[in-house]
């Protein structure tokens, strides 16, 4: 079996986002609050470097291959071959190396502004496998989902590629398409997806009130900004009245650690821990609140995209400020990195994990995830496939994709008697009953046109609040306990 090797890249057009899925420090001054130089993490990162045997080890190679090699040799690529050679023996899915050009997409990415069909990818066992769409991007809109293999890109295979490679593949300009052809768990074809890049929003943050002054605020992902427009929508809702507060950070990736300490301490009591950073050494440096806490009951919601410093946030509020956990269990990654710009002097930087983090409790939820308190799954049309529009879906055919229609229609409000594949009389009726409303020629067939329409239709209602039962179930809570506190 290959070493399992993971860059955790965000696929887009113009950059390649390595900060996704990763808990980052922008800086090595800001890799703890705690931290001085010389002291605690800082002093993990120095080292002795390669002893004189080694590095004439590898002068050795370098000249044997430029003397010997029947083709001109670029030295340059032989010295970054050499160091991602480094990072992969690191065995670590979070440890990379960036060429200037990606190093710089890669700050630009921290930023928080990209463009791209917006999923962040890695590559496992020789895969290129999807970890998380970003919420509200053409990935995501198109029906893409964690643990999705990329098996090839407009009709190139991604076998045995490099992830960077692979990712620069998937780049492009705004509006043009990429056919992304994936192995998905649980489909014995591989399912094709047209996505056209686009801008991914760089709104982190966005914000509602329910009628009962509920508030739900959704974070995307943590860049540089999201901690300010996170307390500027809180002290809105605030400022109208709100009662309760429910987090979205389901399919967040992750972000910036400084960014999650700053969003937790608005909720986290003074004194009380956010989070835990333990070095190679065993030694923590634990961040504690300065906040003041809230009166008010929190909810945060995850599902399995929930990665990095979205458990930090889950955790801490948890753990310290008595929040309750909805939705999914979340993704498990509980280390941290730190990417090191300065030190080549020509653009290119290295990314390197140099802890783990800790719950304020202790928990190490690496690989294994935090449970959320009220487990509830999404309604299975919010995960089923697209369907192939190739064939025309017919009366008395059984496949996968009519079977992906009986659960659109399903979820719709369309009457379907069976959602196993069967192409029955009541799927005719129920697919009649849509063409119908949707002014298409009522055949009771499904060809291309209806197939699209049933899509389109169903994001729409994904997309409508009313239909977001993991969001409904959270408010439902926060309700209660504030109808309990009240109580005598």
């Amino acid at each position: 079996m290959m070493r399992k090797r993971t860059v955790a890249l965000l696929v887009i057009a113009m950059m390649v986002l390595s900060s996704v899925l990763t808990l980052a420090f922008t800086s090595l001054p800001g890799i703890a609050r705690n931290a001085v130089n010389g002291q605690g993490l800082l002093a993990a990162l120095s080292g002795g470097g390669l002893s004189d045997q080694q590095q004439s080890k590898l002068s050795t190679a370098a000249k044997l291959i430029e003397s010997n090699y029947y083709q001109d040799v670029d030295s340059n690529k032989l010295v970054d071959g050499a160091i991602n050679g480094m990072m992969e023996a690191l065995g670590d899915p979070y440890s990379s190396y960036m060429a200037p050009e990606t190093a710089t997409q890669f700050s630009e990415s921290i930023a928080g502004s990209f463009t791209g069909i917006g999923a962040e990818v890695s590559q496992e066992d020789g895969n290129v496998v999807i970890v998380s769409p970003i919420k509200g991007s053409p990935a995501e809109k198109a029906g893409l989902r964690p643990k999705d293999i990329i098996v090839s890109i407009n009709g190139e295979s991604l076998a045995g590629v490099d992830l960077n490679d692979a990712v620069n593949k998937i780049r492009g300009k705004k509006g043009t398409t990429a056919t992304l052809e994936i192995k998905r768990s649980g489909s014995s074809n591989t399912l094709d997806f047209k996505i056209v890049r686009d801008d991914i929003d760089v709104e982190t943050v966005t914000s509602r009130m329910t009628d009962d002054k509920i508030g739900v605020i959704t974070v995307t992902q943590f860049s540089m900004n999201t901690a300010e427009r996170f307390d500027a929508e809180v002290k809105k809702l605030e400022g109208e009245g709100m009662k309760g507060l429910v987090i979205d950070v389901r399919n967040n990736p992750g972000g910036v650690l400084s960014v999650v300490i700053d969003m937790a301490e608005q909720f986290v009591p003074n004194g009380k821990l956010i989070v835990q950073v333990e070095d190679k050494a065993g030694k923590r440096d634990e961040t504690k609140s300065k906040g003041k806490g809230v009166k008010y009951p929190i909810a945060v919601v995850t599902n399995g995209g929930s990665a990095s410093a979205s458990e930090i946030l889950a955790g801490a509020l948890k753990q310290s400020a008595g929040a309750t956990l909805y939705g999914e269990t979340t993704y498990g990654k509980g280390t941290v990195q730190t990417s090191m710009d300065n030190i080549f002097n020509d653009g290119s930087l290295i990314k390197i994990t140099i802890a783990k983090w800790l719950t304020p409790n202790g928990d190490w939820i690496h690989k294994k995830g935090i449970k959320p308190d009220v487990k509830i799954a999404p309604p299975d049309y919010f995960t089923v496939t697209p369907i192939n529009k190739e064939k025309t879906l017919k009366y008395d055919m059984n496949n996968s994709d009519i079977k992906s229609a009986q659960i659109m229609l399903d979820g719709l409000g369309y009457t379907v008697d069976r959602k196993d594949g069967y192409f029955d009389r009541d799927t005719e009726t129920a697919v009649k009953s849509f063409q119908t409303k949707q002014k298409l020629k009522v055949t009771g067939a499904i060809d291309e046109k209806t197939a699209t329409a049933l899509e389109v239709a169903l994001v729409e209602h994904i997309q409508d609040p009313q239909y977001d039962v993991q969001i409904n179930k959270a408010i439902s809570g926060v309700e209660k306990q504030i109808s309990t506190t009240k109580t005598p």
